[in-house]
């Protein structure tokens, strides 16, 4: 094809335009998202009028009680007060002298126990006397009452404050499970507060129907419950998340209680893989969850489900810092996807410690496992099965036995990752690691954001 001069020119210049086009189109986008990021980050600064901030403290394990403190703020904002929103590790004796109103969202790890972003903050100043009298303060208590200490770390924190002389707003708000009244009545107080009445209602994100696309028994003839490897896909919208996440689960037999599980893979894989063990209660009746997850719905079935961001389980700025990831049962669900963004980021050095109760039934995923020590994304792992031999033997065992390397590990920057069970499994590995480093050494692992924790 022979074009003249004139021709060569039109679509020299129409090439032209077109790049400028989509150069422009990307800035714009780009600029709109600095715009809104910009927006959200004035939407919670001071008073121009140099009007105090009102402190709004937040208490997370698993990312529920940071998220309703952000709404709480941004709620405050939309009546024009001013806040300031940080984790309970990042407060204070200063900040609470210089606040004269205070919030605090808070949930409760294992039985009554601060959660990790606030260790810091129990410890160092929940055990010393204080004089707070000029502090005004309201808690909103997360918790579960299928625990002994249903909310204990906020019945904790509102005790404390109280002896130490601040005044309540309002009575303590306690929120079996996001119970949606009780946050109505959270909410409700702090319209009262903000003096307006017009704000919308708080609704969770709701649950979006994913199809039961695979399942298959990962432990047959396994001295412990039957373990499933299951796989969703997503019907309506795409969805994403990142390793370390959740998803809670409605089972159609208790629509008001959802289920929480670690999600055992990452968006490349195309589906949401869930590690489930199948409870049978003592009457031999199945878990209502589990059981509908394992055996009474069927492949095709669609599942209630929501993603659930888990922010303190995430990497983060860990992510360049070599991981020690330790984990027993079902834990390995959360393990395992973080192992899968290791392997796609090609970060090697990993270590593995986990635990079942038989190397011939309960290793799941063995050749993945195996596949990765091979291509050298897992530089160590630590398979520990505690009937294959006499003396049973558990994670923390192996922990102690190999201290050196721990101590080298943390030497060298490493991050530790625990999932899997609160009773047994992640109360002997604290212990364990109080053994080798000390307990100052935990505590500055938990400041820095080292020592990462989804238990249950």
């Amino acid at each position: 094809m022979n074009w003249s001069d004139t021709t060569r020119l039109i679509v020299a210049a129409l090439l032209v335009l077109a790049y400028l086009a989509l150069c422009g189109g990307i800035y714009l986008s780009e600029r709109r998202k600095r715009l809104q990021a910009l927006r959200d980050a004035a939407a919670l600064r001071p008073a121009a009028d140099g009007a105090q901030p009102w402190l709004i403290g937040y208490a997370s394990q698993t990312g529920s009680a940071e998220q309703l403190a952000w709404q709480t703020a941004r709620m405050l904002h939309t009546a024009g007060v001013p806040t300031r929103v940080a984790a309970l590790s990042d407060i204070g004796l200063d900040d609470l002298m210089q606040s004269e109103r205070a919030l605090f969202v808070v949930s409760t790890y294992g039985e009554g126990d601060p959660p990790d972003n606030a260790s810091l903050f129990a410890t160092k100043l929940m055990n010393a006397k204080q004089a707070l009298p000029h502090l005004h303060f309201g808690v909103l208590m997360l918790g579960d009452s299928h625990y002994a200490h249903f909310c204990g770390f906020g019945h904790t924190l509102t005790s404390w404050l109280r002896k130490s002389g601040a005044q309540a707003i309002f009575e303590s708000v306690a929120a079996d499970n996001g119970d949606t009244k009780a946050l109505h009545t959270w909410q409700h107080h702090l319209s009262h507060l903000a003096g307006t009445a017009d704000t919308p209602d708080w609704q969770a994100p709701s649950y979006q129907p994913w199809r039961l696309a695979a399942r298959h028994r990962l432990n047959p003839d396994s001295a412990g419950g039957p373990t499933f490897h299951l796989e969703l896909e997503a019907i309506a919208d795409e969805t994403t998340w990142e390793a370390g996440d959740l998803v809670q689960v409605l089972a159609p037999a208790d629509q008001d209680r959802p289920r929480e599980y670690s999600v055992a893979s990452i968006p490349a894989d195309g589906r949401v893989h869930l590690l489930v063990r199948q409870e049978r209660r003592e009457d031999g009746t199945l878990g209502i969850a589990s059981g509908w997850l394992t055996e009474q719905a069927v492949v095709g079935d669609t599942i209630d489900l929501r993603l659930r961001p888990h922010s303190n389980f995430r990497l983060g700025d860990n992510q360049h810092r070599p991981l020690i990831l330790i984990g027993n049962g079902t834990g390995l669900a959360g393990l395992r996807s973080h192992l899968k963004a290791r392997a796609a980021n090609g970060m090697q050095r990993n270590w593995l410690v986990f635990g079942e109760r038989n190397v011939a039934n309960d290793f799941y995923y063995r050749d993945e496992i195996e596949a990765w020590q091979n291509q050298g994304v897992l530089e160590r792992a630590d398979m520990v099965f505690s009937r294959d031999q006499e003396q049973r033997i558990y994670v923390q065992d192996k922990l102690r036995e190999q201290a050196e390397q721990v101590r080298s590990w943390l030497d060298a920057d490493a991050a530790i990752y625990v999932c899997g069970s609160l009773e047994g499994m992640a109360g002997g590995v604290e212990a364990t690691l109080t053994e080798i480093i000390g307990s100052a050494g935990v505590e500055q692992l938990i400041q820095q954001g080292r020592y990462r924790r989804d238990v249950y």
